[in-house]
């Protein structure tokens, strides 16, 4: 958890400041950010999380006005930690951030609530756009995000499928599937047929990667 002691409280802060809470495991990209994004005289970042479980806490204390929360995070994922925060502070408004362009984020956290997703390697001039935007209540989307999203559609997988390639792209053995899931050895078999079937992959490992790089197995 990062949130040192000369951080102003909320009480403190102008009321034209949008207040920000940013939260990354990694501590150069986190810092970096929060340097630029303070560069901003309507912005103001109220706290600096190094975890989903840290995130959802400081937001709770300094109530932002903005979150910009990292999917790839220890403990909890962000996307996690983005309905969290939705739900214990109405207010705040959340602004996803990524390195990778995949479609099952973009939908799994717009279903969650995110008011935005954009890919960490923007332009600082778009960043600061999209945080103004996001707190005047407007949704904001990578448009590269938002084709691709479009182009390949929600998943096809159903959950089962969905649990089974998660398990199997995790290197599982069908009788460990099997026995985590409570299914029958030939159950798992079969399901992954379906879902190979569904993805065009000759081999199980191919459709796991397959569903893994579109994000439709962080769904669960």
């Amino acid at each position: 958890m990062v949130h040192g002691p000369d951080r102003p409280r909320p009480s403190d802060i102008a009321d034209n400041v949008i207040r920000i809470l940013i939260a990354d495991d990694q501590s150069l990209i986190r810092q970096s950010l929060a340097a630029v994004v303070n560069l901003q005289p309507d912005f103001h970042v109220v706290a600096e999380a190094s975890s989903g479980a840290d995130a959802i806490r400081l937001a709770d204390d300094t109530r932002p006005d903005v979150a910009l929360l990292d999917v790839h995070m220890p403990d909890i994922d962000g996307i996690s930690t983005a309905e969290e925060i939705i739900r214990s502070v109405p207010g705040c408004h959340v602004l996803m951030l990524t390195a990778f362009a995949r479609p099952g984020y973009l939908s799994r956290a717009m279903k969650l609530g995110a008011s935005g997703f954009i890919l960490k390697d923007v332009p600082a001039a778009e960043l600061f756009s999209a945080i103004r935007t996001v707190n005047r209540g407007v949704r904001v989307v990578d448009p590269t995000l938002a084709s691709e999203s479009l182009a390949k559609g929600a998943s096809p997988l159903t959950m089962r499928e969905t649990q089974v390639l998660a398990a199997v792209l995790a290197e599982a053995s069908t009788t460990a599937i099997a026995g985590s899931l409570h299914l029958t050895e030939g159950t798992v078999r079969n399901v992954i047929s379906e879902a190979m079937a569904k993805l065009h992959a000759s081999r199980r490992s191919d459709a796991a990667r397959i569903a893994a790089q579109n994000g439709w197995l962080d769904a669960l």
